[in-house]
C-alpha cells in the first residue's frame, strides 16, 4: 500500500533482537515485493513460518478455454450461477490471459485452511455479503462495495457472517495492483484530485496472535496447482508487524466520481493499475452539464484493450437487457457504444445511479469453457434498431 501502519507489538528497530517473555526470540519475516526494492512489511511471529511437517497432493488449477469462434460482443448472465463450496472452491473463470484471470463465485462456507496466491495480487469485489477477511496481518470486516486489495505475500481465508448470501468478483494478477501512480504524489501521498485518499482505505482491525497446536492446513497457488501443506502449529501467530505492504479494504461508495462540462473518458474511472490491466469504477454521479452535453458515452473502437464490465446495480445508461451481475465483454477490433435510443434518450438526463466494476485488458481474454455456457448468444444483434 501507499502509506505506512502498524498493529501488535513490534521492537524499536527492524532486524535487532526481540525476545518473547520466555526469553526466546520472536520470529522477523520480511514479505516485499520487486526484490528488496519495492513495498515491504516486517512480521514478527512466535514460531518461524518455516515449519512445514507434510506436503499433500497437489490439484492442476489449469483453465479449458472455450474452442476458436467468431469475433463477437459477449454477455454472459452469472446472477444464477451455482452457489457453494468456499470463496476459492466457489469461483468459476470466466476471462483469462497472461496477466489476469477474471471469476466470479457464490460462496456458502467458510474457508478451512489459508491461501496464497504466490504469482501476485487479487482484487476481490464483493458484490452481496459481510464477513471478514482474516490473515497474519490481522481481521479486516468487509461489506458489500468493498474492493479487498490482498497482496501475493498475503496468507488469507473468508470467513462469511452466517445466514449472508455472498457474491463476489474475483480479479487474479500475474503481478502487483496499486492505485494509478497519477494519483499519487513522489512521496507515495495521495494527491487532492485523486478520487479517493488514505482515509478511505481500511487496513486490518484487530490483530488476533493464535498459539494453537494441532494440524492447520495452507494452500499455495502456483505454477498451475494449488499445492497442501500441512503445519503443527497456528499459522496466525505474528504479534506485531509495520510496513507498507499489508491487504486493505476500498468501499466502491467511497470512490468520489470526476465529470465535467462534456462526457469524460473512462480513464476518469480508473481505481486501480496493474500490469497489462486497470480496474475502474462507475458510480452514481452527475451528468455533464455542458447545455448541449450528451450524457451517454459516444461510440469508440477499442484499438488496445478489451473491455469487461460487471453490473452491480441500477440502470446502467448505455446498456438495455442488463441484469445485476451480469458480465459483458467489448473486444478490441469491433467497435461499441450505447444501445439504439440510449444516445439521444440521455439528453436532459441529470445523474445516472449505476454501480459497475470496469477491468480494461491490453491483451485479448479468452472465454473458459464455464463461460460459454452463461452466454446470451443474442447480445451482438443488440445494438440492431
Amino acid at each position: 500500500m501507499s502509506y505506512y501502519y502498524k498493529l501488535g507489538a513490534i521492537p524499536h528497530k527492524r532486524h535487532t533482537q526481540f525476545r518473547q517473555p520466555d526469553g526466546s526470540l520472536y520470529h522477523e519475516e520480511l514479505i516485499s515485493v520487486q526484490g528488496f526494492s519495492g513495498v515491504q512489511s516486517l512480521l514478527y511471529h512466535l514460531r518461524p513460518p518455516t515449519q512445514v511437517y507434510k506436503v499433500l497432493s497437489h490439484q492442476d488449477t489449469k483453465i479449458v478455454h472455450e474452442e476458436s469462434s467468431a469475433l463477437r460482443h459477449r454477455h454472459l448472465r452469472t446472477a444464477d450461477v451455482t452457489a457453494g463450496g468456499d470463496a476459492i472452491a466457489a469461483r468459476i473463470p470466466l476471462l483469462v490471459n497472461a496477466d489476469v484471470c477474471i471469476s466470479v463465485a457464490r460462496p456458502t462456507e467458510p474457508m478451512a485452511y489459508w491461501y496464497r496466491f504466490a504469482h501476485g495480487d487479487e482484487v476481490i469485489f464483493i458484490h452481496q455479503g459481510t464477513g471478514i477477511l482474516e490473515s497474519q496481518y490481522g481481521v479486516l470486516p468487509y461489506r458489500p462495495g468493498d474492493y479487498l486489495v490482498i497482496p501475493t505475500g498475503v496468507l488469507w481465508r473468508i470467513l462469511p457472517d452466517a445466514k449472508s448470501e455472498q457474491r463476489m468478483l474475483a480479479i487474479e494478477a500475474q503481478g502487483h495492483i496499486e492505485p494509478p501512480q497519477r494519483y499519487l504524489n513522489r512521496y507515495g501521498q495521495f494527491l487532492e484530485h485523486a478520487p479517493y485518499c488514505e482515509r478511505d482505505i481500511r487496513p486490518p482491525q484487530d490483530l488476533v496472535v493464535h498459539d494453537e497446536a494441532g494440524e492447520f492446513e495452507v494452500q499455495i497457488k502456483t505454477q498451475g496447482c494449488i499445492t497442501h501443506y500441512l503445519y503443527h502449529y497456528h499459522p496466525l501467530d505474528v504479534v506485531g508487524w509495520d510496513g507498507h505492504l499489508y491487504p486493505y479494504a476500498l468501499n466502491i461508495e467511497d470512490f468520489e466520481p470526476i465529470t465535467g462540462r462534456v462526457h469524460q473518458p473512462p480513464p476518469v474511472h480508473q481505481t486501480f493499475a496493474a500490469a497489462g490491466f486497470v480496474i475502474c469504477s462507475f458510480v452514481p454521479r452527475l451528468f455533464d452539464y455542458h447545455p448541449l452535453a450528451i450524457p451517454a458515452p459516444y461510440n469508440h473502437s477499442n484499438v488496445d484493450s478489451d473491455e469487461v464490465l460487471y453490473y452491480a446495480a441500477g440502470n446502467f445508461m448505455s446498456r438495455r437487457g442488463i441484469e445485476e451481475a451480469s458480465v459483458t465483454v467489448h473486444p478490441s477490433g469491433i467497435p461499441h457504444g450505447p444501445h439504439p435510443g440510449m444516445y439521444e434518450g440521455s439528453i436532459g438526463k441529470e445523474r445516472t445511479d449505476e454501480l459497475a466494476v470496469m477491468i480494461d485488458t491490453f491483451r485479448p481474454l479468452k472465454l473458459t469453457a464455464q463461460a460459454t455456457h452463461l452466454e446470451d448468444l443474442n447480445y451482438l444483434y443488440s445494438w440492431s434498431a
